[in-house]
């Protein structure tokens, strides 16, 4: 991720794979399994300006496992991979553990 650099409050994220078996042992298809709602942070902006002009940090760092909502961000390909560049506030929580 050294090419891509997020600004202000963004992040980017890569999706986490889905099992694509279930408990029991049922292989779901491709074109059946939704899109993984979880992904990891691949970097992250410098945060946000508040109304003093004053740079709040993100509350995420690189590395985090992070869950969203399954339309958030805008998909961009680099390098042949797919990620979401979404703002911190998409996000609506850390996994931790």
């Amino acid at each position: 991720m050294k090419n891509l650099r997020p600004l202000h409050d963004r992040v980017i994220v890569k999706r986490l794979e889905q099992e694509t078996k279930t408990a029991s042992g049922l292989i779901i298809p491709d074109n059946a399994a939704e899109k993984p709602d979880q992904g990891e942070v691949l970097a992250v902006g410098p945060g946000k300006k508040n109304d003093k002009g004053e740079l709040s940090a993100p509350g995420v760092k690189v590395g985090d496992r992070v869950l969203f909502g399954k339309y958030s961000g805008q998909t961009v390909k680099v390098n042949g991979d797919e990620l979401l560049v979404m703002k911190e506030e998409d996000l609506f929580a850390v996994v931790e553990g």
